[in-house]
Parts: structure tokens; C-alpha cells; sequence
């Protein structure tokens, strides 16, 4: 297998092989999607600089053949069924982005950069600036419940709440490109101080459900590209249209293209567009 083979087609083992492992970090991914949540950590890891062993995140329903939950090993693992978990030696498993980042920051490499700062009044600024992209009623939460879906359910969908979500994510972008033009201003191209920090990968990553990019930072495969198409949508959002702006898509190509594996690598079945 050549080396754009492996690129390609990275391999996934199952997650009854990843629980028997004693050693190695492991996240569980879908091959060919870009789950927001899952890519954002595989971009924290690689700036980390941690190998990661890609696990197969066990699909909803019922399987076939056996008749059983198919996410049941899962939820015995970790009492949910939520994409990523990352596994890590034989600690306990992580499934919160901010136990997965600081889990990340322990055992990323010694000449890795530091992605929480050290200054408490910058650390505040960083993990206050990932809550509101990540956490609840937040950025992707709102993202989630634009349209009624099994995911939306799960996310508290209602028409109100529904109706409600395009200015409250307007306002998380707007909030984040006013911050980018007072950093600007001092001479920083990042969210916080003057170095790269978590909240420079999480919102690149994360902004990629209102901002696409081009395909030489995320390919189309057979599995993501209705995704795509999605996020190509939210971008059309009136209320969200009107806040992107230049500074915002500068920002996430210049993260993602210098700190961040591009292209990104999802496995799946690459479409060749």
C-alpha cells in the first residue's frame, strides 16, 4: 500500500479491539465524515503531535444479524453514545471536549505548542470563547436544531427554539470576528494572545458548519457530502450571511492550513470532484 493509499484509506479497528488495548490513544470516528466534534479533536491531537488509533464509532440501531443495540458496548463503556470517545492508556474514557482537550495538553509531545494558556486571564478568554462555540446553546448546539431531525430531538428541538437559533449563532460569529479585528489591531492573528490556542482549532474546525472551504482543506467522500451540502446552506442563512466576513475565512484557512492536517484525512470513499 502506497503512502496516499494509507492516507486514504487510514485504518479503523473496532471498539471491542480498542477496549483490549493497554496502550495507545484512541478516538472513534465514522470513515468519510467529518463529525465536527471528532474532526476538532483529530485537529488538537495533530497539533499535539499524538498519534491516534482510529476506532470505529458504532453506528445508532439495531444490528441485522444479531439483533442487538449496535452502540450497547458503547454505553457500557461510557454510559452514552455520543461521537468522539477518546481513549487514552487504561484511564478512564473521555467524551466532554474539555476533558478531551485537557487530556490532550497532558500527553501531547514535549515540543508541541501549549494550546491552554498559562495566564489564567487569557485561559479564561480561551475556554469562554470554546463554550460558546462547543458548549450547549452554543454555536453547533443552535446548528443542530435549525431542522427537525433525530439529532435535532436529542438537541431539544422545538419550533422556538428552532426559530431562535440562526441569530443566536449571528451572534457567536459576530462575537468571534469582533474579537479577531481587536486582535488584529495589537498585531495577533489568534483569538487569544499571541500564539495558536484551542480556540483558534476549535473554531476553525467548528466554523466550517457555516464557513466551507475548499476541498484542498476538506475533501468530498460518498459519506460526507451531504454535510456538505448542509453547511454550504447555513452559509445562506440570511441572518448568518450577513456576519461572515473576509477576517473570518482568513482566520480559518490560515489555522487549518498551517496548524492542522490538510487535506483532512476521513477514510470513507473519496468522491474525486
Amino acid at each position: 500500500m502506497t503512502k496516499k493509499q494509507k492516507q486514504d484509506n487510514p485504518e479503523f479497528i473496532s471498539l471491542e479491539e480498542s477496549t483490549s488495548l493497554k496502550k495507545g490513544t484512541r478516538v472513534t470516528f465514522i470513515p468519510g465524515l467529518q463529525a465536527m466534534y471528532a474532526e476538532a479533536l483529530k485537529n488538537i491531537c495533530y497539533v499535539k503531535k499524538i498519534p491516534l488509533i482510529r476506532v470505529l464509532h458504532p453506528l445508532m440501531g439495531t444490528d441485522k444479524e444479531t439483533g442487538q443495540d449496535r452502540q450497547a458496548k458503547l454505553y457500557e463503556l461510557t454510559s452514552q453514545t455520543s461521537l468522539p470517545t477518546m481513549f487514552h492508556d487504561e484511564e478512564r474514557p473521555r467524551n466532554v471536549w474539555i476533558e478531551q482537550l485537557s487530556l490532550a495538553e497532558r500527553i501531547g509531545a514535549e515540543d508541541s505548542p501549549s494550546i491552554i494558556p498559562e495566564n489564567f486571564d487569557d485561559k479564561a478568554k480561551m475556554f469562554g470563547l470554546c463554550a460558546i462555540v462547543l458548549g450547549e446553546d452554543g454555536l453547533v448546539w443552535n446548528m443542530r436544531i435549525l431542522f427537525d431531525s433525530p439529532l435535532a430531538q436529542k438537541y431539544g428541538y422545538s419550533e422556538s427554539a428552532s426559530s431562535l437559533a440562526p441569530n443566536k449563532m449571528a451572534e457567536i460569529i459576530s462575537l468571534i470576528d469582533k474579537r479577531l479585528e481587536s486582535q488584529e489591531a495589537k498585531g495577533s492573528k489568534y483569538l487569544v494572545g499571541n500564539s495558536l490556542s484551542a480556540a483558534d482549532i476549535y473554531w476553525a474546525t467548528m466554523s466550517m458548519a457555516v464557513l466551507p472551504v475548499p476541498l484542498s482543506i476538506m475533501p468530498k467522500t460518498k459519506q460526507n457530502q451531504g454535510m456538505l451540502m448542509f453547511f454550504e446552506s447555513n452559509s445562506k442563512i440570511p441572518k448568518i450571511k450577513e456576519v461572515l466576513s473576509q477576517r473570518l475565512i482568513d482566520h480559518q484557512h490560515y489555522i487549518l492550513n498551517t496548524y492542522c492536517e490538510t487535506p483532512a484525512i476521513l477514510g470513507g470513499d473519496t468522491l474525486n470532484e
